[in-house]
């Protein structure tokens, strides 16, 4: 390997985006691997949260005036078809911002778990969407043929 590129599932993508996933990886067994509720959470969100940056960073980053600023609304304008996951991590900041401020007893057994099955689910389909971005300029916005 170059150190320029590395492949993923049979499709090349940048250096930043492999890492990402990479982490998103390692969040997720760590969040497997939680003895603590809030600590499922906190791997899980970091999970979805690098896996969002990994697809940004694949398709670039919006810009202009009133391009989204946070991670979500970044994944929103590339992969609008993960609209429903970007959302639901949207709106869980609040929350994991708590879990930052040790406020570990607002997050449920139940609640850490479906956490963790969403954040696995994101992290499926921005491999999915990678590997339906196979012959674009990965790193570049995908660009419609036809």
């Amino acid at each position: 390997m170059t150190g320029r590129v590395s492949t993923l599932h049979a499709v090349t993508v940048l250096p930043q985006t492999a890492e990402l996933l990479g982490r998103a990886d390692a969040e997720l067994l760590a969040a497997q691997f939680s003895g603590e509720p809030w600590e499922m959470f906190s791997h899980a969100h970091l999970a979805a949260l690098r896996a969002g940056a990994a697809l940004v960073a694949a398709r670039g980053r919006p810009v202009g005036r009133g391009a989204p600023r946070t991670v979500w609304g970044m994944l929103d304008a590339v992969a609008p078809e993960l609209h429903a996951l970007s959302a639901l991590f949207a709106q869980a900041a609040t929350l994991r911002s708590a879990i930052d401020a040790g406020r570990f007893e607002l997050v449920t057994p139940a609640r850490a778990e479906r956490a963790l099955c969403a954040a696995e689910d994101l992290v499926d389909a921005v491999r999915g969407a990678l590997e339906a971005d196979e012959g674009a300029p990965i790193g570049l916005p995908a660009v419609a043929s036809r």
